[in-house]
């Protein structure tokens, strides 16, 4: 077994993940509880959590796993014409079919037209690899810059609180996750100084090759400026690292003072040397935003200036990851290419009804400007989903923010709100007599007590002495509100009796 392997810390959430599962059972067996289900918000799984599918993209999908719907006259036309198409694109005009390592060539040259239109800047399909979700365009991207020979060991700058996955993958592959700190108290804001702070703390122990950046932020909910995105990309190029940007919820966006901007749209925007010298991966994925297509396993990454002596390596060793799932990858092509004005499915999926312009103002101007500028019209379903979102995020700040005890940031963007626990001293206490970090307990008890399932800080790292929880906000609303009736009675009891 590799040394690097047994390195990596076991997951603590595995326990409450299985006891989760048991109290679901429990449950379906007519044991009583103090409540009826488990409100599963753990996960960044908007289907899970219960929001629907949309109809166009399970339409198209259902078509192309089964033709034979073709014949008949359910499906609206266009679902027809684009399920045709699709198969085309498939060997033997099946999805059971491989496809090309990096994808089947039409969606990714769809993927860059999409990068092009989104940023104003040209992509090209050969610097575009699809993969099975953007997890693994990541692990793929850290296994060329890290090694387990080299010495030092080499490093990538990565947030905290962050993806817990990503310090896990990269000391797998015998690299050092170097840590670098959000700014809670300025909504979590990504600071230079300490990007710097951070650098000079892990050229003590390891060569930093890269900085990992999520925006917008999980779990912390952030969405960066382009004042806080330029100081990053002058930082990393001062100190010659690979840029490695997360932006899977780039079309999750809910605050009104804040937009979604690429890393790549910033860096051109900065102009020559940098845009064209900074080595750059950004990755995207079908799993989130409004499709939330998480089982299907459809992501990508787009390379940017990386060195031509280089590149012939990149293609070798994405070319050992297997084919990508097809259906990600229809589920890529729907979400970069939905229904347009004139199509049979556009009215259920982007329709505005004048209802909707005269009796929403208010909720219009609270909405994120990419909603508004015309690019994203108020849609049906698409508008019932973000319109879920939006009045989460304002449920979730209104009732924690008046809990004793508790505290949460502005949500701006992504999927988790990740609210602040200041526990007793009897709290934490207790907690390490029970062997817990102090938030796994708390969520442990919350779990047991309520039925609700959330995720403590501890997973994703935080300040010392802080505490935290994350849970998704991409749920329907009666969920929403169930979750946050048992959360804060729960709350005002467990800081009662540990007080």
């Amino acid at each position: 077994m590799s040394s690097h392997v047994r390195t990596v810390r076991p997951n603590q959430m595995v326990a409450l993940m299985e006891r989760a599962a048991h109290i679901k059972k429990m449950l379906e067996q007519g044991e009583k509880k103090p409540y009826k289900d488990v409100i599963d918000v753990c996960w960044g799984d908007p289907h899970g959590a219960g929001m629907k599918p949309l109809t166009f993209v399970r339409q198209v999908l259902a078509a192309c796993i089964y033709p034979q719907l073709l014949d008949g006259g359910n499906l609206p036309m266009d679902v027809k014409r684009r399920a045709q198409k699709l198969l085309r694109w498939c060997d033997g005009g099946s999805v059971g079919s491989y496809t090309n390592t990096g994808g089947i060539l039409e969606i990714v040259e769809n993927l860059a037209q999409f990068i092009s239109q989104r940023d104003g800047v040209p992509a090209h399909p050969e610097n575009i690899w699809i993969h099975p979700g953007s997890q693994t365009s990541l692990t793929s991207i850290l296994t060329l810059l890290l090694s387990s020979e080299a010495t030092p060991k080499r490093g990538v700058l990565v947030p905290v609180p962050g993806h817990s996955t990503v310090p896990l993958s990269v000391a797998a592959l015998g690299g050092v996750a170097a840590p670098y700190f959000l700014d809670e108290e300025r909504g979590w804001e990504l600071r230079a100084d300490e990007l710097r702070r951070a650098l000079a703390s892990a050229r003590g122990v390891c060569r930093p090759v890269a900085l990992y950046v999520i925006n917008p932020g999980n779990p912390t909910g952030h969405v960066q400026s382009r004042k806080s995105m330029e100081e990053v990309i002058r930082f990393v190029a001062e100190n010659n690292l690979f840029l490695l940007a997360d932006e899977v919820y780039q079309g999750s966006v809910y605050d009104a003072n804040s937009e979604f901007v690429s890393y790549k749209k910033r860096l051109y925007e900065l102009g020559p040397p940098l845009a064209h010298t900074l080595e750059l991966a950004s990755f995207h994925s079908a799993s989130k935003g409004l499709l939330g297509e998480c089982g299907l396993r459809g992501g990508y990454v787009e390379l940017l200036n990386m060195d031509p002596v280089v590149m012939p390596y990149v293609e070798r060793l994405f070319h050992l990851i297997p084919s990508p799932p097809v259906t990600g990858q229809i589920a890529l092509e729907l979400m970069v290419e939905p229904p347009q004005p004139g199509d049979p499915s556009y009215p259920l999926y982007m329709h505005v009804s004048p209802k909707v312009h005269r009796n929403r103002s208010s909720d219009i101007q609270s909405a994120a400007p990419s909603m508004l500028d015309g690019s994203f019209p108020f849609p049906q379903e698409t508008e019932h989903t973000r319109r879920t979102l939006v009045d989460n995020v304002k449920r979730v700040l209104q009732v924690l923010n008046r809990l004793p005890a508790i505290s949460c940031q502005p949500v701006r963007g992504g999927a988790f709100a990740f609210p602040r626990l200041h526990l007793t001293t009897k709290a934490i206490r207790k907690a390490k007599d029970a062997g817990m970090q102090p938030d796994m307990f708390y969520c442990t008890k919350l779990l047991e007590d309520t039925g609700v399932f959330v995720s403590p800080g501890c997973e994703y790292g935080q300040k010392e002495g802080t505490y935290h929880i994350r849970f998704c906000i991409m749920t329907p609303t009666d969920t929403m509100e169930e979750l946050l009736r048992r959360l804060s009675a729960f709350h005002l009891k467990f800081m009662k009796d540990l007080s």
